[in-house]
């Protein structure tokens, strides 16, 4: 037998019990630092120590003695596993050299901003410097605040499944409680206005959420910041003064405004607001389709029929309330898509990389 062997004279109970407890005592003591060398020394297909000691002691072994004498094998082995997955040693020698305190930390890098988070902040900063708070709301929403208070009629093409996500077994609620998506932040409008008298000045953004196919320039989910003034004598003058001085404040003084009539339900008047390119500066390019001018956004004067289902949940409260009588209030609100700014802003041709999670993307952004 080899001398490096421990001898293994009997093989009763307390004799393997003692040769083992030698041999588990021995592992632990072995340093462990080297995890290769380690498990060379004791696992070794040829020299390994295990496997002599095996084989030097199975060989003599009488019959009766091989399954205990396995079941130790076993047990010795599993020690030995363990001590090379989290070897013993290595922290001891850590704590004999000891940590130096005054050394630099890892230093981490931070994380930045997500470009649309990051042009969504920009476009509330303005209008906080304007005197605009920021008011929030759910994007599960009723249908009352989605639609029937900001005048969409019953039959309207967006209440469609088509153009709407509805949230599944809302048939046997009444209409104005069942439940969607909000397809716009528009309801916040509706919701800040029953909670609060004029005067208000509120943007609002947000993600909302539309049944669109994706493709370069649409998302089923999507952010908006809309805004909204109501007060005493407010014109259409003011609304084109705030979103010439907001699209300045955003793609520079040089960019010029225009305004085209539309139609939004909530609005009456209403206008598509388009600016000069930042690309060609209104001299006709491709990203312009060589208009010279880009359209951006869309705004109106308030409804008077807004104002009246603003009233009509008021008065569920206060059946004298007249805050938002239309003889006395007027207001204007406008909504803009913030991914389209910041496809704009930075000249990104597929809305899809915003949310691909590609960081080779996002690391543009740092």
């Amino acid at each position: 037998m080899n001398e490096a062997i421990p001898q293994l004279t009997s093989y009763d109970e307390p004799s393997l019990e003692a040769a083992f407890a030698t041999l588990s005592e021995e592992v632990r003591t072995t340093d462990a630092t080297d995890p290769e060398a380690f498990r060379l020394h004791w696992l070794g297909r040829k020299q390994g120590r295990l496997k002599l000691i095996s084989e030097a002691w199975l060989k003599s072994a009488p019959a009766e003695a091989r399954k205990p004498l396995g079941i130790r094998f076993n047990q010795l082995k599993q020690q030995i596993e363990q001590a090379l997955e989290s070897p013993v040693s290595a922290p001891a020698k850590s704590e004999q050299q000891g940590i130096d305190i005054t050394l630099p930390g890892t230093v981490r890098a931070p994380g930045i901003p997500h470009p649309l988070l990051k042009t969504m902040h920009e476009i509330v900063s303005v209008f906080h410097h304007l005197g605009y708070s920021t008011n929030l709301g759910p994007q599960v929403e009723s249908d009352f605040y989605n639609f029937e208070a900001l005048n969409f009629p019953p039959n309207h093409p967006a209440r469609d499944t088509q153009d709407t996500l509805q949230i599944a077994a809302q048939h046997t609620r009444p209409s104005r409680d069942r439940l969607l998506m909000r397809t716009h932040t528009s309801p916040v409008q509706i919701r800040t206005m029953i909670a609060q008298a004029p005067p208000i000045r509120i943007v609002i953004p947000g993600k909302v959420h539309r049944n669109d196919a994706a493709d370069a320039t649409h998302s089923p989910i999507f952010h908006q910041v809309e805004g909204l003034c109501v007060d005493t004598n407010i014109t259409f003058s003011d609304l084109k003064g705030t979103l010439d001085h907001a699209m300045k404040a955003l793609f520079g003084s040089a960019v010029k405004t225009r305004f085209f009539p539309s139609f939004f339900p909530f609005t009456e008047p209403s206008a598509d607001v388009q600016i000069s390119c930042i690309f060609c500066g209104g001299k006709g390019c491709r990203k312009c389709k060589h208009s010279g001018w880009i359209e951006l956004l869309g705004c109106g004067m308030v409804d008077p029929a807004v104002f009246a289902s603003v009233t009509e949940e008021r008065r569920k409260l206060n059946p004298s309330d007249d805050a938002y009588n239309p003889e006395k209030i007027t207001g204007f609100a406008f909504g803009m898509g913030v991914e389209r700014i910041a496809m704009i802003q930075h000249g990104i041709s597929d809305i899809g990389h915003f949310y691909s999670g590609d960081v080779r993307f996002l690391e543009q952004f740092a």
